[in-house]
């Protein structure tokens, strides 16, 4: 028999999400964000979930490719573009997208040999700084893209540092009003957090990702409470042993958690191996049989151990939920030290996946 844990992804929750994303905004098309493996949910699994968008976004191109497979035939955006002038040749196959955020790129399109016109993205720096052109040097860029031969459309593009907390994204706004004056084109600037709270940005395009997985860009639970959103992936399993131990003894490795008290240990069939950090601390939360508890001591390679005083019928075979429904990935993240965005990517392989 298999180990009891598993992870289930909802496409009703994709689904439902996605629709969340476009009330938000119900002007702009929406590029659903799939990259990572559609956040580690498995872009298969995802995409039924998802088809009712305007178009996908990702990185790579045999992510791209697999959209293809799947049926999909409307606009694919490669986020971070082309790294070699090989990568063009299959843009120009599988009729992509690409972003184009610095020269060395204009530089491969101008060189290209290409069957039809590539549809591209031109990004701007606005205060990022991690890829685009700065405003003073984005018309120059435009004209550029614009005068080769193999470029069709060119949407203006950039992406917030702030949406989601209290600098927000006025100063980036301004940027890229600024270096983008007077220039035509299709405009694409929010991401989950602006899609949520900065309607302002809602321009052409939007482009949603945690969100439609259900949890919050902040990675506060309580940040997203009445938008309707609803976690597409449960991660589950079930006890596989019971102690009892004294007031004075510990548990796990390294002694790190001593009972004050007579207590009953759960021990769930879940470890860093698995996916779920290491880096847990005591307290984090964990729900065993609908009840509930916290993490005690430390995280192992293929267990992990869990105080059973709130839920005295709990026993072996019992269900334990690390993350869904019932108990936000954004909140065992929070106690981990990290975000929801990490813990959905590093599902391990070795953990069974299955879509309803």
């Amino acid at each position: 028999m298999p180990r009891p844990l598993s992870a289930t992804i909802h496409t009703a929750a994709l689904a439902n999400n996605l629709a969340i994303a476009r009330k938000y905004a119900p002007k702009s098309k929406i590029w659903a964000v799939v990259k990572a493996n559609a956040y580690g949910h498995g872009l298969a699994r995802a995409f039924p979930g998802l088809r009712a968008t305007d178009g996908f976004g990702l990185l790579d191109l045999e992510e791209a490719a697999k959209l293809r497979e799947l049926g999909w035939a409307g606009p694919i955006l490669l986020l971070e573009g082309f790294f070699r002038p090989t990568d063009i040749d299959v843009i120009d196959r599988y009729s992509l997208t690409t972003a184009v955020h610095c020269d060395e790129q204009l530089r491969m399109l101008e060189m290209a040999r290409l069957s039809k016109p590539i549809n591209i993205q031109l990004k701007m720096n606005s205060g990022m700084n991690r890829l685009g052109y700065t405003p003073e040097k984005f018309r120059a860029a435009w004209e550029r893209a614009r005068a080769v031969q193999g470029v069709g459309q060119i949407t203006l593009m950039t992406h917030f540092s702030d949406a989601d907390g209290p600098r927000g994204i006025a100063h980036q706004l301004e940027a890229f009003e600024r270096g983008a004056e007077g220039i035509a084109g299709a405009r694409s600037l929010a991401n989950s957090a602006a899609v949520l709270w900065h309607p302002d940005a809602h321009v052409d395009w939007v482009r949603p990702g945690i969100m439609l997985y259900g949890a919050s860009p902040s990675g506060v639970t309580a940040d997203i409470a009445g938008t309707g959103l609803k976690p597409a992936m449960t991660f589950q399993s079930e006890l596989i042993a019971v102690q009892t131990v004294d007031a004075g003894s510990s548990i796990g490795y390294g002694s790190t958690y001593t009972a004050n008290a007579p207590m009953r240990v759960g021990v769930v069939a879940c470890g860093y191996a698995d996916g779920y950090p290491r880096v847990a601390p005591e307290g984090t939360p964990v729900i065993v049989d609908g009840v509930r508890t916290k993490l005690v001591g430390r995280v192992s390679m293929d267990m992990l151990t869990v105080d059973l005083t709130p839920c005295p019928s709990a026993g072996i075979g019992s269900r334990v939920e690390l993350w869904g429904a019932n108990l936000p990935i954004d909140d065992v993240a929070s106690a981990a030290g990290t975000v929801g965005y990490e813990l959905m990517c590093a599902i391990a392989q070795r953990v069974p996946v299955r879509a309803e």
